[in-house]
């Protein structure tokens, strides 16, 4: 699961729109990893089966097709649809909502011309993330405030950039830092710390400074570009039953009429060479293919893709989180597991979500738990972190103090020895625990933690600080 728009209705629990909704919150996706800029060994397998190229082209395609049939969902291109709201437990369309940020994402169309997309400067404090990703999923661009990534020179806010297609050659005007994409279908992904329901004025107040301008209007001056509120057509399927709702004819024909418009990258070049060999190919059309074929190949990538296992995947403590999501290489697997589980996550050195699981009650009496911070050892981050805590069904959990989340919004209170305890349970613990320091669980069931954070230092990415256990309380 991810964060996402708190607006977003009936999306599937196992399916939630991709807003780091980046970010993959509480799930270890169980795929093998890479990333671009290593050499990976591709998922597909070297049969020549026809059933299993068939299966291999289908997981090589999924993200594709996903991506396309988010973006036919998603209103206006080429303007940020912005959040406007904190959720709270009264909302069930999706799971595992997240209370740190206020996302605004764009649809961008790069066939015409490039688009300026330009970050208002905000308070040094406030996190901010513009992810921008290909029509194959992988995060191109990631201009943070922790790392803007602008050109020599520029040094203060705002900054500007120019998001360009794959066969755009002009040049780019001074101030600008450009941000090539691959394909001319692009996401915009745009993150802005909220800093509690008395901060989402401010929010909305720097989302309303957001612009994204065609680069000609850019030019004469005309550089207004409101946006609108989020806002999703309820009476339509969501994308992925839109997609799962394919067979495999209708399936294969979207892809290959996709991979003409969104080329695959060069290193793709072995297995298209493979999906050839059946017919599937960038502007082909499948009429003449057995429908046969194309129908199991699709249900044989379904059924590999329910249980893929990730060796990658860190367990530390009891939390289970990614570190290899977001930028795939020939990894097609992880790809599309990712796309299936956590469209749009964020690479791992702008957010991991290390999450927990466990039951509240033990033999029906609600059980108390601890998380215990040595001194020195709170999440470490360069920019925030936060814990929020879900029902059995990854709602956030109903309690009479309204707290849903620790670390952010309601910083804890260390013990005189600089060590922090977080005390998890449903029962109120009383003024002796400060407010900070309690996050309410359901008195009984399942629930789950998830664990934020936001621009994670190397330390949190390779082991050297891990999560401390979740105890339980005598």
């Amino acid at each position: 699961m991810h964060d996402h728009l708190p607006a977003t209705p009936r999306f599937s629990r196992r399916w939630v729109l991709g807003m780091g909704t980046a970010a993959v919150a509480g799930l270890a996706l169980t795929a093998c990893g890479s990333n671009d800029d290593k050499s990976t060994t591709a998922t597909t397998t070297a049969s020549s089966d026809p059933k299993a190229v068939a299966a291999d082209a289908y997981t090589f395609g999924y993200p594709l097709v996903l991506m396309d049939a988010t973006r036919a969902s998603g209103g206006a291109v080429n303007q940020f649809a912005n959040a406007v709201q904190l959720p709270t437990p009264d909302d069930k369309q999706v799971v595992r909502l997240n209370l740190d940020t206020l996302y605004s994402q764009a649809w961008l169309d790069l066939a015409a011309e490039p688009l300026v997309l330009q970050v208002p400067g905000m308070e040094a404090d406030r996190y901010w993330l513009m992810q921008v990703l290909d029509a194959w999923t992988n995060t191109r661009h990631n201009p943070s405030s922790v790392a803007p990534k602008v050109g020599a020179g520029v040094a203060t806010p705002p900054f500007t950039y120019l998001v360009t297609g794959p066969d755009w050659h002009g040049s780019v005007p001074d101030g600008m830092t450009q941000l090539p994409m691959p394909t001319n279908t692009s996401w915009v992904i745009g993150r802005i710390q909220v800093n509690g329901a008395a901060d989402v004025d401010r929010v909305r107040a720097l989302q309303d400074q957001l612009k994204l301008v065609p680069l000609s209007a850019w030019l004469r001056g005309e550089t207004d570009s409101p946006g609108r509120v989020y806002a999703v057509d309820q009476s339509a399927p969501p994308p992925p039953k839109q997609v799962a709702a394919m067979d495999g004819p209708a399936f294969f024909g979207k892809l290959c009429a996709l991979m003409a418009a969104e080329p695959p990258a060069p290193e793709d070049a072995p297995a298209l060479e493979r999906f050839a060999e059946i017919g599937i190919k960038p502007g082909a059309t499948v009429d003449s293919l057995s429908a046969d074929l194309l129908n199991s190949g699709a249900a044989q990538s379904k059924s590999q893709l329910t249980t893929f296992d990730d060796p990658q995947s860190k367990n530390e403590n009891g939390w289970k989180f990614s570190t290899d999501l977001g930028s795939y290489g020939t990894d097609y697997a992880l790809r599309a597991v990712t796309a299936v589980q956590a469209l749009g996550a964020n690479l791992a050195e702008d957010a991991v979500y290390p999450s927990l699981f466990g039951t509240a009650d033990k033999d029906g009496h609600p059980q108390r738990f601890r998380l215990h911070f040595p001194a020195g050892q709170l999440p470490p981050v360069a920019a925030f972190w936060s814990i929020t805590a879900y029902d059995g069904d990854s709602y956030l959990v109903p309690n009479t103090a309204d707290v849903y989340a620790v670390g952010h919004q309601i910083p804890p209170v260390p013990n005189p020895d600089g060590s922090v305890d977080i005390a998890v349970q449903s029962e109120d613990p009383g003024s002796a625990v400060p407010q900070g320091n309690w996050l309410p669980i359901p008195p009984t069931g399942k629930f789950s933690l998830s664990m934020r954070l936001y621009a994670p230092k190397k330390q949190a990415l390779d082991g050297d600080w891990q999560p401390p256990a979740l105890d339980p309380v005598s």
